[in-house]
């Protein structure tokens, strides 16, 4: 398998008729899935998404891909192409259309339905391109297929790209459910056809690659879910991701079965589910569905809420349930339904969840201890027959983590293809198809980029550090009047802390230390206000490592009379 080197230099120059690959985002990671091609001097975009934040960093909302590699090729773009309406596949496009607004948009109905949607909150009317698998289209010198994927929301697309360096083919985000509840496979006859046809390069989804076997069937869930409906006491609440339709359909199908009316919860649910409803893909029996208001005149037993929030985000309706911050309120009996997966590095806010929902009484149902969820991407077994039927003579593993993007890869090795053949990439590792052959060649900028309230890229790495030790150490502001004659203190500093473990008083303590180092740089003759200001954050700094172990930060105000 071939590694991308940390000493990769800038990319030379495409060679002429070769095809360029760079993942902007989606490598090492699960989410802000984009990827760059690149030929004949022309830029085609497979998706645009967005990473969700962690506990390590705060005040973030989402994480873009990096666009400063293309920023200066923004006319090259032909297309950017969408795989499927999932967030980390679709939420970075309006902040990539704010830089170009007409590039065209390729995607299914469904697809371009949600970006359309969320566009219009961002004032953005975009040039959207509709397309359905079996559907070729040309884009500058890309000659595009579109291909049927099963995955958990509808209309998902593989994109198969004819260029003059070759074929590639990118699954997107996909499983191979034999009998799912749309009753639209994945099209393996196509994959099989494009495998006579010769791929060249193989771009396959790696996020379940570490499990073994084959990826149980969605209709697999339905006893657990009914059974839910059936035997609750009182009221209950699902919550699922905002775009899962096929699992919303579940929901309401037991809801209509066991007379239960339904309202939706959120207005990214309201939203989306509304517009599935619209477009035909969630089949909504006349009167099941009603507004919040009617279901508060109605029994427990024939309630059902379906909201957002099932991955503990903490302003989603279920995490302020738990913390009694929301109209709904969580009692004894009721039952609480998590329809979804856990994102890695998301399991202690989700279970922080769990448990402040069961301490209001409520049963919480989960995957952890019932049969409510599968996942919407291949596992071992579907990604080894993949790779049997396509016979790709290069393999690109995307969409996963690092142990996920290794799996997948030794998967694709047992199948037969060549170890120098399969090219592991970090984001921003170029990776160029000449030839027959693909190889990473060198490396662009491709670090997270935030996303903070309006702002786009001003919280750095060093700001959420920052916020970090604000958050763990708190914050000492020392209000000093200096004497400019003497270099002394007029009067004893005024502290303001927040935070800080140690009161007001105990941070008096670290006068002396400060009128220590004011009098060293009275001494040495320094009286400049910034060096003053400097010296003392250092003198209160030390003092506070030394008697209490901690690292505030201290914001000195100098004032001279």
């Amino acid at each position: 398998m071939s590694h991308p080197h940390p000493e990769l230099g800038r990319p030379p120059k495409l060679p002429r008729g070769g095809l360029r690959v760079t993942a902007l985002g989606g490598l090492g990671e699960i989410g802000r899935n984009m990827t760059v091609l690149e030929h004949e001097g022309k830029l085609l975009v497979i998706d645009c998404g967005v990473l969700f934040p962690e506990e390590h960093q705060p005040g973030v909302d989402v994480i873009l891909p990096d666009f400063s590699s293309i920023r200066d090729r923004l006319q090259d773009i032909v297309a950017v192409v969408l795989t499927h309406g999932h967030e980390d596949h679709i939420g970075g496009v309006p902040y990539l259309l704010k830089e170009r607004q007409d590039i065209p948009v390729v995607g299914s109905k469904l697809t371009l339905a949600f970006i359309e949607a969320k566009l219009k909150e961002h004032h953005i009317i975009p040039k959207l391109v509709e397309v359905k698998e079996g559907q070729r289209r040309g884009f500058g010198p890309f000659d595009l297929e579109f291909v049927a994927v099963n995955h958990s929301i509808p209309d998902g697309l593989a994109v198969a790209v004819r260029t003059g360096a070759g074929l590639l083919l990118a699954t997107g985000d996909f499983k191979m459910d034999q009998f799912p509840l749309d009753n639209r496979i994945t099209d393996l006859r196509a994959f099989a056809r494009l495998g006579e046809e010769g791929v060249d390069l193989f771009l396959t989804d790696s996020t379940n690659a570490e499990v073994p076997g084959f990826t149980v069937s969605e209709t697999e869930l339905n006893p657990a879910i009914e059974t839910v409906f059936r035997t609750a006491p009182r009221r209950v609440i699902v919550s699922s991701f905002a775009s899962h339709v096929h699992r919303i359909q579940q929901v309401l199908d037991a809801a209509a079965k066991y007379n239960r009316k339904v309202a939706f919860v959120g207005r990214s649910m309201v939203r989306n589910m509304g517009i599935a409803r619209e477009l035909g893909y969630l089949d909504v029996p006349k009167g099941l569905v009603v507004d919040l208001k009617q279901l508060e005149k109605m029994p427990d037993k024939q309630i059902a809420l379906v909201c957002t929030g099932s991955q503990g985000e903490p302003m989603a309706a279920l995490s302020r349930m738990a913390n009694r911050d929301h109209m709904i309120r969580i009692g004894e009996g009721d039952t609480v339904l998590l329809a979804s997966s856990l994102i890695p590095g998301n399991e202690n806010s989700v279970y922080r969840v769990i448990n402040g929902l069961t301490r209001w009484g409520a049963n919480v149902v989960h995957k952890g201890n019932a049969k409510v969820h599968v996942s919407g991407h291949a596992s071992a077994g579907e990604l080894a027959y993949c790779y049997n039927i396509v016979q790709p003579s290069n393999v690109m593993p995307v969409h996963g983590e690092w142990r996920h993007l290794r799996a997948n890869g030794d998967i694709a090795i047992k199948t037969g293809v060549e170890p120098d053949r399969v090219v592991l990439a970090d984001n921003g590792v170029v990776v160029d198809l000449v030839d027959g052959r693909a190889k990473a060649v060198g490396k662009v900028a491709a670090g997270y980029v935030y996303v903070s309230g309006t702002t786009v890229g001003q919280v750095t790495e060093a700001s959420l550090k920052d916020r970090l030790t604000l958050a763990a150490e708190g914050v000492i502001t020392v209000v000093a009047i200096v004497d400019t004659r003497t270099g002394q203190l007029a009067e004893p500093p005024d502290f303001l802390v927040r935070g800080f473990a140690h009161d007001t008083e105990a941070v008096e303590k670290s006068v002396p230390a400060i009128e220590a180092a004011l009098a060293k740089a009275a001494g040495e003759g320094v009286g400049d206000r910034r060096q003053l200001e400097e010296l003392i954050t250092r003198a209160v700094a030390q003092w506070a490592w030394r008697t209490h172990r901690r690292n505030p930060i201290v914001l000195p105000v100098v004032i001279e009379e």
